[in-house]
């Protein structure tokens, strides 16, 4: 197993650092590639494995595509100049990296050979269509990369099995309803960089769609919070869009929240009580976007620690704008909260405002310049 994973790592020494950094991570927080596939498909509760045995020869490991670098059960063709997927992969590839070519299409018969695929990269090509059944055969693929091509709309017929989906940075302009029908085993979703507004995210996309944890549109077109999201999200990373106001229902299936990041938008109003649907959050980013003032329920959430509010217009500060008032209770205090940016006189601030931050450097004032 040891040699498994240290193949693994050379096979992807050459490729994105950004995709050797999240491969490494995966591989440490999940161990993907040391484990068996599970011979019920229908149940993912009990960990998964992948057979190590020595290759038969049926497994046809003794071949290995033109331009590919082949170690063990992982094959490696990225910056090969590649047009197609290769028709000669080994059967037995648990590992597939195709990133950095020209491949234009995803073709029937172009994965129909390999059913114990567990990753695919196809990060940076030129992917303008993949076909219905490109993914028919592959039952146990757990990670699908499609970042940096041209897809107009997310695929059709993904596996069910998948645990991370990655497609930024396409031309997708809509997510329709069933868009990730029968996939109630995905974690993870990236789907920044593509121009789709809120309104084009249809009611019943997300339907099926059970353990979703973590969810990212970021650097699209978004003018408002999406209200139709799985409603056990841990993570949502809505920066660097269009987003005017937050509404009072906007969070209001979002009760596991831990992390939101609402950071470089347009934000000028925040409705009183819009964030009091998250009990359980951590960590807010709202610097960057034109907020007027500490929105109102952030001295409500008992478990907050980090809140960023750097580069606002925020010119004055409350004494009870962080901290609950006496009679209640703060479960944990501030690590840290950022002002700097902001056209607030820092020598006006009552002390007593920041009492329930731990620590003497947990304040970041900084100077206001025009």
């Amino acid at each position: 197993m040891k040699t498994l994973v240290f193949l693994s790592i050379v096979a992807l020494s050459s490729a994105k650092p950004s995709l050797e950094k999240e491969f490494l991570h995966f591989l440490a927080e999940r161990d993907i590639l040391l484990q068996d596939p599970p011979q019920n498909t229908t149940d993912i509760s009990q960990p998964e494995q992948i057979s190590t045995a020595a290759p038969r020869a049926d497994d046809r490991f003794f071949t290995c595509p033109l331009k590919c670098v082949c170690q063990v059960r992982v094959v490696q063709c990225s910056d090969a100049g590649l047009t197609s997927v290769p028709a000669d992969i080994p059967k037995g590839t648990v590992m597939l990296d195709l990133q950095n070519n020209k491949i234009k299409e995803i073709k029937e018969g172009d994965l129909k050979n390999l059913p114990s695929l567990y990753a695919l990269y196809l990060v940076n090509n030129r992917i303008t269509k993949i076909h219905p059944k490109a993914f028919r055969s592959i039952k146990h693929l757990k990670l699908l990369y499609l970042s940096w091509n041209l897809l107009p709309q997310i695929p059709t017929n993904l596996p069910t099995s998948l645990l991370e989906l990655r497609i930024d940075d396409n031309k997708i302009k809509k997510i329709q309803k069933g868009s990730f029908k029968g996939m109630k085993f995905l974690h993870v979703l990236e789907i920044s960089g593509n121009p789709f507004d809120t309104t084009d995210i249809e009611p019943g996309a997300f339907d099926g769609v059970l353990r979703l944890i973590y969810i990212r549109m970021s650097e699209g077109k978004l003018s408002s919070v999406p209200k139709n999201l799985p409603s056990n999200l841990y993570e949502l990373n809505l920066d660097h869009n269009r987003i005017s106001s937050i509404e009072r229902e906007d969070f209001r299936r979002y009760k596991d929240l831990y992390r939101l990041d609402l950071s470089y938008n347009q934000i000028k109003k925040i409705e009183n009580g819009s964030l009091a649907y998250l009990p359980n959050l951590r960590q807010i980013h709202l610097e960057n976007n034109a907020v007027k003032k500490v929105p109102a329920s952030v001295r409500n959430l008992k478990y907050l620690q980090t809140l960023y509010l750097h580069n606002n217009n925020i010119s004055k500060i409350e004494v009870d704008d962080f901290c609950p008032k006496e009679l209640e209770i703060k479960k944990l205090h501030y690590s840290g909260i950022s002002l700097y940016g902001n056209p607030v006189k820092h020598w006006e601030i009552q002390p007593a405002s920041f009492r329930c931050v731990s620590g003497a450097h947990g304040v970041q004032l900084g100077n206001f310049k025009k």
